[in-house]
């Protein structure tokens, strides 16, 4: 199996993983004008565990370092098994708990909070299980990439000048959804192997680990999904002859979408071999300065907005940059 040996080429992966977990909602974007997200999320699951399982049949099994894919997962143990998807099910969660929050209190709040709770205590937690790095470096970067997050909420407030009241159920939903989104990492990497070129029997490859935790999706989002489906955050429900019903443009959409984030997950657990955990799911969390460059860019969500909302981007890009290289310098 192929195995990162280079820091830099660790960052070059973080960096890959950053600009797909900032774009893929791109797709969900999309496929919106005719596909409800609820029906978009079913292929999005999808493409997250197709990824996977030709990930593991091409670099996860080539080479003549570590373990192939197949027979590592023929040898993994329950405790492996259950780690990587209990993983995947927290993972599921708080992916839907965020989009409801977003829903229900809106992007310029339910996003800063519940992502910039992912960050900061993610990388708190894969520190303290596996310290990496510097740790001044590292959380200074994670600081400034905080910082960043609630001025591109501002930047969002400004923008919608609304003066309603946020509802506190929002607020809530955001905050757990962050802490299960900060959680969902460290028990993949917890199932996964501490020597990659010889593995622990029973443990896991980071390609082995991946599928499974894509199988605790897949298996969860029945049971999350279909809640969603029944009792949706917003508009009516839909039901499973509709996702049928579907056009082969809407499906491959959410196709698209689901193997854009895991390329973006694989990637990253396959840096943290090299890079250590807290310092790759860092870096990947900057998803957030790329999925603003797509908003300001291409989607055109800051036109006309006044003058001092150009001034907050700016210097959110400016801390973004700023954080992210010191995250980088941390393990360098």
């Amino acid at each position: 199996m192929y195995i990162v040996e280079s820091y830099s080429i660790a960052v070059i992966l973080t960096v890959i993983t950053m600009l797909c977990w900032g774009s893929w909602a791109n797709t969900q974007k999309l496929a919106a004008k005719t596909w409800r997200f609820e029906l978009f999320y079913w292929d999005y699951v999808l493409g997250i565990v197709l990824f996977t399982v030709i990930l593991g049949h091409t670099l996860g099994s080539t080479g003549g370092q570590g373990m192939g894919f197949t027979e590592n997962l023929r040898q993994a143990d329950w405790s492996s098994l259950s780690g990587a998807l209990a993983g995947g099910v927290i993972f599921n969660l708080a992916n839907i708990l965020i989009v409801a929050a977003i829903a229900i209190a809106g992007m310029s709040v339910a996003f800063p909070v519940g992502i910039g709770i992912a960050l900061v205590l993610g990388v708190i937690i894969n520190y303290i299980a596996e310290p990496q790095g510097n740790p001044l470096l590292l959380f200074s970067g994670v600081a400034l990439v905080g910082l960043a997050i609630v001025i591109d909420a501002i930047a969002y407030g400004k923008k919608a000048a609304q003066a309603k009241k946020v509802p506190a159920k929002g607020i809530i939903i955001s905050i757990v959804g962050g802490v299960l989104m900060a959680l969902f990492y460290r028990f993949v990497a917890g199932s996964m192997a501490t020597n990659l070129a010889a593995p622990e029997a029973g443990r896991l490859t980071p390609y082995a680990a991946v599928f499974v935790f894509s199988l605790g999706i897949l298996i969860s989002n029945f049971v999350f999904n279909t809640i969603l489906m029944k009792k949706p955050f917003e508009g009516t429900p839909v039901t499973y002859s509709q996702y049928f019903r579907g056009s082969l443009k809407e499906h491959l959409t959410g196709i698209a979408g689901g193997m854009i984030w895991c390329i973006g997950m694989s990637l990253s657990i396959l840096a943290a071999g090299k890079a250590g955990f807290a310092i790759s799911y860092g870096l990947g969390q900057g998803a957030t300065l790329i999925a603003a460059l797509w908003g300001v860019f291409i989607w055109k969500e800051f036109k006309n907005a006044p003058k001092r909302v150009n001034s907050l981007l700016a210097m959110m890009f400016i801390l973004f940059v700023a954080g992210l290289g010191l995250i980088i310098l941390a393990g360098s």
